[in-house]
């Protein structure tokens, strides 16, 4: 490891240690939450509703996987997928995988949304599946998709409450390949407050990160990579960076 690399390992263990700081960024996604911040962005012209630090960390583990399919349960805008599918691009051009796909899952996927990401250049790498992520039929077309795929990435950011998040990490979690990632966003919905969701069924208790603690009780398979979340501090998927580390 260079020394550079070295002094970067230094400064994140540190963070780990610097609670003024963790204190502030937490502070900041608290602050940051009812405003809607995380909906002010776009990548190549999509909306895509993620904190730029996540979005840095996706980069880094694509470029580090090199995975030949990434799945993602919730579409939204379509700016994750186009995200996804720039970066299997890059790493084709890169002599990375030339065949890489990116699977979007979402149960209502909207004419306009549909029609802007069909039209964009990056949609030749991505397939959409109209449908419920833990529908048995949805689930059965991903793992066609998957079979004969060497390196799978999985994302999750669809329903939020826990029985869905659950179902969907039982449904897809299985698919992700040894050194790869399960991400489960908006895991940091835990450790908000109530009141922020007033309209939604999910909450503290109830929630991707309650979902993550029971999985992996389960499945020593995965373990949650602790060095991404001291590293960004910012992250709407703290304790939810899943890595596989084992069959």
């Amino acid at each position: 490891m260079s020394s550079f690399d070295q002094e970067v390992q230094a400064r994140i263990a540190e963070n780990r240690r610097n609670e003024p700081l963790r204190d502030a960024a937490l502070t900041f996604i608290r602050e940051s939450t009812r405003p809607k911040y995380s909906y002010n962005f776009a990548w190549l012209g999509r909306p895509i509703i993620q904190y730029p630090q996540d979005i840095v960390a996706m980069q880094e583990l694509v470029w580090t996987v090199q995975p030949d399919l990434i799945v993602e349960a919730g579409v939204a805008h379509g700016g994750s997928l186009i995200l996804w599918a720039s970066l299997l691009e890059l790493n084709a051009i890169c002599g990375g995988p030339q065949d890489s796909r990116v699977i979007g899952i979402d149960i209502d996927i909207r004419a306009h949304n549909r029609a802007a990401i069909e039209a964009h250049p990056m949609s030749r790498r991505i397939t959409m599946i109209e449908g419920s992520s833990i529908d048995e039929a949805v689930i059965e077309q991903v793992g066609d998709a998957a079979r004969g795929r060497q390196r799978i990435m999985i994302c999750l950011d669809s329903n939020h409450t826990h029985a869905h998040v659950l179902a969907e990490l039982e449904a897809y979690a299985p698919l992700t390949s040894v050194g790869s990632y399960c991400v489960v966003f908006d895991t940091v919905i835990e450790d908000l407050p109530a009141d922020m969701f007033p309209d939604r069924p999910w909450g503290p208790g109830d929630n991707p990160k309650t979902a993550v603690r029971e999985y992996l009780r389960s499945h020593p398979e995965f373990e949650p990579d602790s060095r991404i979340d001291d590293k960004l501090l910012i992250s709407v998927a703290r304790g939810g960076y899943l890595k596989r580390i084992r069959r």
